[in-house]
């Protein structure tokens, strides 16, 4: 996985009223977890929107080993982004959390999962789909893959590709379950008659709820007709 490189810059304020004003700068509030424990392994930092944009752009995304450095100082801190928060509304960063990892110790992350390949079964008239799009996987910081590729050639209709059926790679540890995995599939064509059938069930459906909609309104029409008043009254 190629180099990712990020600067930021030591916070020492903190508070609500503080942060709002950073993302009003255009930059994001965030925290860098050390190795040292308590509170100096934490470090208050601001890193700039379009920069942290910048940074996880690349193959590993969010999932990417950044080589952070503080102030612009020589000292680079390898870290991965343990948390972010997001606005809700506006869909941005609004707080980073950052943490050290050790490259000499594998690390927990995830990777793309890319398919290659056209299937006999696709050839056949099937359809291929593919229901896991990421791995989780332990591997160190120095080899993590850019994405898994596997080759889905062999498949015909009606079969399966399973984690425990790809090949390994050398210092990659995948964490799900390779039994119950499933990366692609390919499935059977739905026949024309089959499709026109499953159409006008539905357009049944709605022509009943048409009819049954009318009659209700037909009622709500009667009701609120206004009864005359006996002669007696007036």
């Amino acid at each position: 996985m190629a180099d990712v490189k990020l600067q930021v810059r030591s916070r020492e304020e903190r508070g609500g009223k503080l942060a709002r004003a950073t993302r009003a700068a255009g930059d994001i509030p965030g925290v860098l977890y050390t190795s040292k424990s308590g509170s100096e392994g934490a470090h208050a930092i601001t890193v700039g929107a379009r920069e942290l944009r910048t940074a996880v752009s690349g193959s590993g995304g969010t999932h990417a080993v950044i080589d952070l450095t503080i102030d612009g100082a020589g000292k680079t801190h390898p870290v991965v982004i343990k948390d972010m928060q997001l606005d809700p509304v506006r869909d941005r960063v609004i707080h980073i959390d950052f943490h050290e990892v050790r490259l000499d110790q594998p690390i927990n992350t995830v990777v793309r999962v890319h398919i290659e390949g056209i299937p006999h079964g696709v050839e056949m008239g099937g359809v291929l789909s593919q229901p896991t799009h990421e791995l989780n996987i332990s591997v160190l910081p120095t080899a993590i893959p850019e994405q898994i590729v596997v080759d889905v050639s062999e498949l015909e209709i009606g079969s399966s590709l399973r984690l425990v059926e790809v090949d390994g790679l050398v210092g990659v540890t995948f964490l799900a379950n390779p039994e119950s995995t499933v990366l692609a599939t390919v499935t059977a064509p739905i026949a024309e008659d089959e499709l026109e059938a499953e159409e006008g069930e539905e357009e049944g459906g709605e022509g009943e709820e048409g009819v049954e909609g009318e009659e209700a309104g037909e009622g709500e029409a009667a009701d609120e007709t206004p009864a005359e008043a006996p002669a007696g009254d007036e």
